[in-house]
C-alpha cells in the first residue's frame, strides 16, 4: 500500500467518524458509547479485511471511548452505593 492510499484511508475514515460520532468526552450514557465501540471496531475490522490497514488514531480514538466507559461505569456504580 502506498502513501496515497493511507492517505485517502485517513481521510475516508475522519470524515466518517467526524459525521457519525460524538467525541468520547460529550456521551453521557453507555448505550451511545457501546454503539460508538461496536460501530468503530466494525469499521476497524472491515479496514483490516480490506486493506491490511488501520490508522493508528484509530485505535487512539477507540481508547478514548472505552475510557469514557470506564468512567461511566465507576460513576454509576458509585451513585448506586452511595444511593
Amino acid at each position: 500500500m502506498n502513501d496515497y492510499e493511507r492517505k485517502k484511508i485517513e481521510t475516508e475514515l475522519k470524515n466518517f467518524t467526524s459525521r457519525n460520532f460524538e467525541k468520547p468526552t460529550a456521551c453521557r450514557n453507555l448505550e451511545q458509547i457501546r454503539f460508538y465501540v461496536r460501530e468503530l471496531c466494525m469499521k476497524i475490522d472491515e479496514l483490516e479485511g480490506n486493506f491490511n490497514y488501520v490508522p493508528q488514531w484509530a485505535y487512539a480514538l477507540l481508547a478514548q471511548y472505552n475510557a469514557q466507559q470506564n468512567s461511566i461505569i465507576q460513576l454509576e456504580f458509585r451513585n448506586s452505593y452511595n444511593g
